[in-house]
């Protein structure tokens, strides 16, 4: 959705932008005057510490948490005003996965920002929403309740929801947390390829190994922001101990030294940090 010709638009050349922000709960700063800005066609991760605003910062950006201060644009504009070309996709543990549904009914939830939600879907919005499952590997699944399936396999029912709207950037909260590695290793070269396909992919993510084999651009906040850019410039050791102290003696020293490259058939393990 482009917006409104007669509303300026603020750093439209920025797919993500956010200028002084700051979220308190019950009067205590979680984010601390945070400026972020997200080049178009870059697929980013968000890294920090246990606590350090990660999902705040992002429910923030989609209008879910209101802020305390400063202000938060998408290519140009605030989100109430380009909400269709956004895709998000929420923690796995934040869904009640009880709720009597199946694999493909959740996925054409991801149309009803278009249909309304008081309009049924058609045919066409079906196929819609079949053509991401299958993009998931989920196709097979459709009519599965979402109790029945795994946890990876509901991550990536949740994954096919956010495809089928086609936005233009797409935010994900630790998608690859509790995921097994063929799982993790189908998401993120799904990512990637909506990456080279010029969408924005924002990405929540704990497993500092893989920070650099994944991910072009980076964000490291821990309450207050505190390096971003390129991965290849950002990702030091200097950058990690500012936002880590003590805790990134979890990380081993090879990973900081170069990038461990994906393969066929392996994907470094996730290690919470």
């Amino acid at each position: 959705m482009t917006p409104r010709g007669d509303m300026e638009l603020h750093e439209p050349g920025l797919a993500v932008h956010v200028e002084d922000l700051t979220v308190s709960y019950h009067a205590k700063p979680v984010l601390w005057d945070i400026d972020l800005d997200i080049p178009p066609g870059v697929m980013a991760a968000i890294i920090g510490p246990n606590g350090a605003g990660k999902s705040t910062l992002l429910k923030s950006i989609l209008g879910m948490v209101k802020p305390t201060a400063g202000h938060i644009m998408l290519f140009g504009a605030p989100y109430a005003r380009q909400r269709r070309r956004v895709g998000y996709v929420p923690q796995r543990s934040s869904v009640d996965w009880d709720f009597p549904t199946t694999a493909l009914d959740v996925t054409v939830m991801g149309l009803y920002g278009q249909l309304g939600w008081l309009k049924r879907p058609r045919a066409g919005d079906r196929d819609r929403a079949m053509a991401a499952l299958n993009k998931v590997g989920m196709a097979d699944l459709a009519n599965r309740q979402i109790s029945q399936l795994s946890g990876g396999q509901q991550q990536r029912v949740f994954l096919a929801r956010a495809l089928v709207q086609d936005a233009d950037v797409y935010f994900l909260d630790e998608p690859m947390a509790g995921v097994d590695a063929t799982t993790e290793r189908s998401i993120v070269r799904l990512l990637q390829g909506l990456r080279d396909e010029g969408k924005t992919i924002v990405v929540v993510h704990h497993d500092l190994q893989t920070v650099r084999s994944y991910f072009d651009w980076l964000f490291i906040l821990n309450v207050r922001a505190i390096a971003q850019g390129p991965v290849a410039e950002v990702y030091t050791a200097a950058n990690l101990h500012k936002a880590y102290g003590g805790q990134i003696a979890l990380l081993d020293a090879s990973a900081l030294a170069r990038p461990e490259p994906m393969t066929e058939d392996a994907v470094p393990s996730a290690r919470r940090a």
